[in-house]
């Protein structure tokens, strides 16, 4: 059955936040071979409603349009501050309870805050507003890092572009890690940003030991099987290692060896998606993670099914709770 997306839309619309969502939900995709996305905006107010940079958006659905719903977006809120309207809490509760996935863009998260539907869980925003969620919502725990948190079916992301990494961990999710990679490049953004990857980079115009760490990445991704040590890639980055560990976190927001298992993990979903015949140690070897033990371990570390679990069922898109 064909996925449908419901995007919400209302005066005062961030609308950075709602291009992102529509150019991956409303945009047909026929070179990819699957049954896409379709989607419905929907108006939590009358209209015409006002839109930043002057425009004015006339939206053909209302929130009754929820009930169709198998995920909603909130592409930002107009204020923080302002409480969300109570037919708008009612839809998205109601929602909720009928098993809908939610997610909301920077902002947004108020929206869900306001709906009560984060009490008890982690959730994310803006660095910017997330004193002012700490302190208007303490059933929440927020996570001052995360560039998107997911949280029984409610997925929340940091600022306006963290959506995108959000909205392709969605896709990810719904389709695997082929098809998410061809939505990346068709979009040019990286294919995979972990959700717990840091919001804030201390640095983030590149110098030149920035740069030396950009083609550094390029390189350990092109020979992610080669025996890569923080002493190796400081070498190769023509660094001392401890200048070399601080600017690389600067510039990515980990640490070398956690930035290295991750590419390794994510290498390694792609090829039990991809390549169903190929064995598990060669896998693991193909990834750099040397054995299928050294593979599941890291998947249990990283909240992911064991290798052969995830590959039955077809990635992590058809895992069963």
């Amino acid at each position: 059955m064909t996925h449908h997306v419901a995007i919400l839309a209302y005066d005062g619309l961030c609308t950075f936040e709602f291009g992102c969502a529509v150019e991956l939900f409303a945009l047909e995709r026929p070179e990819l071979g699957v049954r896409w996305y379709t989607h419905a905006v929907c108006a939590v107010e009358p209209g015409p409603l006002r839109a930043m940079g002057g425009l004015t958006v006339q939206v053909p659905h209302g929130l009754d349009a929820l009930a169709r719903a198998d995920t909603i977006v909130i592409p930002g809120w107009r204020d923080p501050a302002e409480a969300p309207p109570a037919a708008l809490v009612d839809a998205l509760r109601a929602a909720h309870a009928r098993g809908v996935r939610i997610c909301s863009i920077c902002s947004g998260a108020f929206v869900l805050a306001g709906s009560g539907l984060l009490d008890g869980r982690r959730a994310t925003t803006h660095w910017r507003y997330l004193d002012d969620l700490r302190a208007r919502f303490p059933a929440i725990e927020p996570d001052p890092t995360a560039l998107y948190v997911e949280d029984g079916g409610i997925v929340t992301s940091a600022g306006s572009a963290a959506g995108l990494d959000m909205l392709l961990h969605l896709v990810r999710c719904d389709f695997g890690a082929a098809v998410a990679n061809r939505v990346a490049q068709r979009l040019v953004i990286p294919a995979h940003r972990d959700g717990d990857q840091a919001q804030l980079v201390a640095r983030p115009m590149p110098d030149a030991g920035g740069d030396a760490i950009a083609r550094l990445l390029d390189d350990v991704r092109a020979n992610i099987r080669a025996g890569h040590t923080v002493a190796s890639m400081a070498a190769a980055a023509r660094l001392g290692t401890r200048t070399f560990q601080r600017r690389f976190k600067e510039r990515t927001g980990v640490a070398p060896l956690a930035w290295l298992v991750r590419e390794r993990i994510a290498l390694a979903t792609q090829l039990l998606e991809s390549r169903p015949l190929l064995a598990i140690d060669a896998v693991a070897d193909l990834a750099g993670l040397g054995s299928a033990e050294s593979l599941r371990r890291h998947f249990r570390a990283h909240g992911l099914p064991s290798p052969g679990r995830y590959r039955r069922h077809g990635g992590a898109r058809t895992l069963p709770a």
